[in-house]
């Protein structure tokens, strides 16, 4: 599902994985995360997929949401497990949104 963004500017947080072997507990704090972010002042909304690379795209009202959200404790535990665990490589990546435009099929 795309996520309904607000005019630009906002700003994005693309974050691109690759998987190690381990899985367990992944799933569930992945979920979690995704429902705390939802919780999170600033939080535009979220994007992902996942096959053998992972890309989830978040989008958040200014640079202070986002920092605030690094910093979140849930969030720096699942940090520091998906370095120790779930992760083999992966790449955060934050932009500002000037512009955006879409389709949304027929009317």
């Amino acid at each position: 599902m795309l996520a309904d963004t607000p005019t630009p500017p906002y700003y994005v947080v693309i974050f691109s994985s690759q998987r190690s072997e381990v899985d367990a507990g992944y799933a569930a704090t992945a979920a979690r995360m995704l429902e705390l972010a939802a919780e999170q002042p600033g939080f535009l909304g979220v994007e992902s997929a996942r096959e053998a690379l992972g890309i989830t795209v978040s989008y958040w009202s200014d640079l202070e949401a986002i920092r605030r959200w690094k910093a979140q404790m849930e969030h720096q535990e699942a940090q520091r497990l998906g370095r120790e665990a779930w992760y083999s490589r992966y790449r955060v990546r934050i932009a500002r949104v000037e512009r955006e435009y879409g389709f949304d099929g027929q009317a």
